[in-house]
């Protein structure tokens, strides 16, 4: 039998157990229904954050950025084409630092666009300023 991997449904925040070898057949949440990966990065605020964080046994990929900044915006699609080739190995997601700004201060966020990977409940790697998808990819690809 295949390892059992938790993982956080974007949509509901229900915990899923999912064995390893079926990450990619496009699993779907227990409690909503829905499919636990879009290729698309989900909005994280303080109230889920915590939850995506903790309790994804895959690594979480977060873009803290801010609406007024311009090389934020310039990534923003970039991250999304990343997360088409990440997924469902690694779960992406944003956090707007001036909505947030108490999750931009736990993590010391200095600089935007930020990206950090997170595994374990822990931060394992940090990377500052805009990144293309592929540099995306690689990057992280080469934390993992």
């Amino acid at each position: 039998m295949s390892e059992a991997l938790h993982v956080v449904c974007p949509h509901c925040d229900a915990v899923n157990r999912i064995p390893a070898t079926r990450l990619g057949a496009g699993p779907k949440c227990g409690q909503c229904h829905r499919s636990l990966f879009g290729q698309e990065p989900l909005e994280l605020t303080a109230t889920n954050f915590l939850r995506h964080l903790e309790r994804n046994d895959i690594p979480l990929l977060v873009d803290f950025w801010a609406p007024w900044c311009g090389p934020c915006k310039m990534m923003a699609p970039q991250f999304r084409l990343a997360a088409a080739d990440l997924e469902p190995t690694v779960r992406l997601a944003k956090v707007n630092t001036e909505a947030e700004p108490e999750l931009g201060r736990r993590f010391a966020i200095r600089s935007i666009p930020t990206l950090a990977l997170l595994r374990g409940g822990r931060e394992v790697a940090r990377q500052a300023g805009a990144m293309g998808a592929a540099d995306i990819v690689r990057w992280t690809q080469s934390q993992v």
